[in-house]
């Protein structure tokens, strides 16, 4: 008697912790932002004009931390940045050190494989950089055959330049560092967003120019973990709000002097 009502007991509790567990795991990643009061952003913090710090106060500055700020406002909750460097950043979202990748990351095939993303906020294209010193003209990847590229380790430049065979692909953890090597002789070229470099030039103290256009254009976007569709929905109607009310425009105009946040007309 005594044993039957025991494994009762314990039965009921199993489907209890089962059940549990079920809505535990099955909790979206919305419901755990608002609980938390914070989204949890993911970004490099040395990404000039898209996130760095400020040199006075230290605070992170850049048109990817107004989007961000502005995207976490429209869900109600505080901005909480964390700063990684690019070549982990991507396994940080999945490990789920953050919520969210606002950082300029390219909408690919291969992303969204294992990612959702949201609306794309940011249209741009790859451009080459050279020294102000060298006067080669590389068109192309092509003309790179042979030659040192350097490039962000994980990034699409990354596969960009290793898709040419023949180059001689550096990887590095972010544009500071081979942007120092290639002004001091060590690369060839560089390749990275041609909004970056637009920054790059009136802001460096370092003796490089811009290069030519390279591949085609390809969209930015917000990643986060699959499975979360009140969350997907939560991002996707924020974006749409900013939008629609000239926010995204405001702080683009605020960084670069022009909407980014649209394709170019052609």
């Amino acid at each position: 008697m005594k044993f039957a009502s025991l494994k009762k007991i314990l039965t009921a509790g199993l489907i209890g912790l089962t059940c549990f567990a079920a809505t535990a795991h099955a909790e979206d990643l919305l419901d755990q932002v608002k609980a938390r009061g914070t989204l949890r952003i993911g970004l490099e913090g040395t990404f000039p004009p898209f996130n760095s710090k400020d040199a006075k106060t230290g605070e992170l500055v850049g048109f990817d931390v107004d989007i961000a700020k502005a995207v976490a406002a429209k869900l109600g909750v505080k901005p909480e940045f964390i700063t990684t460097e690019w070549s982990g950043i991507i396994a940080g979202l999945q490990a789920g050190k953050f919520d969210v990748i606002v950082n300029q990351v390219g909408v690919t095939d291969a992303r969204k494989q294992v990612l959702d993303f949201s609306p794309a906020y940011t249209y741009s294209g790859a451009e080459l950089i050279q020294r102000k010193d060298d006067d080669r003209q590389f068109k192309s990847l092509e003309d790179l055959k042979g030659k040192k590229l350097g490039v962000g380790l994980g990034t699409n430049y990354m596969d960009m330049a290793k898709s040419v065979p023949g180059i001689d692909v550096k990887t590095y953890p972010g544009a500071p560092e081979y942007l120092r090597d290639l002004a001091a002789g060590r690369l060839d070229a560089a390749l990275n967003d041609k909004l970056m470099l637009a920054y790059l030039m009136k802001n460096s103290q370092l003796p490089l120019r811009a290069g030519s256009m390279v591949g085609t254009g390809n969209p930015s976007a917000i990643p986060f973990k699959k499975g979360n569709p009140k969350f997907a929905k939560a991002i996707d109607d924020a974006m749409t709000q900013l939008e629609a009310d000239g926010t995204f425009a405001k702080i683009s105009d605020k960084w670069f002097g022009t909407d980014v946040t649209k394709p170019a007309s052609k």
